[in-house]
């Protein structure tokens, strides 16, 4: 939790700037709402299936991803005062490393960028006091940029790894706390994401590993809101 409020700093310090501009009317019954968070990415990373192993590396053998700390923004627009659609911006950095038999390999992917390409639909529950608990859900994808084979494979001949840009579902509940009547308030949000991934490891142009990984991630975010 100190690591998430550490991240969310420089994000609730530009929220606060920009939540007084004079060109955007405040309003706590606006139809749009955008927030500036801090927010921790907790992915599982296991395997779940092995369907190419030429390398012999995974009897026995299994994969964690580390968690990760990074500002996003979230664009959310109100169909009806009770009902929205929200979307959200942000790269979250990771890298994978061995448990089991490979719990030596620290390093088997050393960098991977993920944009969690996200919508849900959005219902408030309708409650005195000015707070706004939701729920929500709806269909993401995971796009992934600049995989590296790790120091701990390079070894073995490994030059490049793949990840597959696969379609999963996100589960979301949270609540906004109004700090004022003109449409500035705190958010407090939680997703979970169902998101496998494979993981195609090469020797040249030749597949020596494949891998499929349960991500599932916990994505969990504090910061600011301002609707107008």
């Amino acid at each position: 939790m100190k690591k998430l409020m550490t991240a969310a700093l420089p994000a609730l310090i530009a929220a606060a700037a920009l939540a007084p501009a004079p060109a955007l009317a405040g309003s706590a019954d606006g139809k749009l709402q955008v927030k500036v968070l801090g927010t921790g990415v907790l992915p599982d990373g296991k395997i779940v299936a092995v369907k190419t192993d030429v390398l012999g590396l995974t009897v026995g053998a299994n994969t964690k991803a580390n968690d990760n700390y990074v500002p996003t923004v979230a664009v959310e627009y109100f169909v009806t005062p009770n009902i929205s659609a929200e979307t959200i911006c942000c790269f979250t950095q990771h890298h994978i490393s061995g448990t089991g038999t490979l719990a030596a390999a620290t390093e088997i992917v050393d960098h991977v960028l993920v944009l969690p390409a996200t919508l849900t639909l959005k219902y408030h529950l309708p409650m005195g006091g000015g707070l706004k608990p939701y729920v929500g859900a709806g269909p993401a994808m995971f796009l992934y940029f600049g995989e590296k084979p790790g120091s701990s494979i390079v070894p073995l001949g490994v030059t490049k790894v793949r990840f597959s840009n696969d379609l999963g579902f996100a589960l979301q509940a949270g609540v906004d706390v109004p700090l004022n009547d003109k449409g500035l308030g705190l958010s407090l949000d939680a997703k979970k994401y169902f998101m496998d991934t494979t993981a195609h490891f090469f020797a040249g142009n030749a597949e020596v590993l494949t891998t499929k990984h349960s991500l599932d991630p916990w994505v969990i975010s504090a910061g600011l809101a301002y609707r107008f």
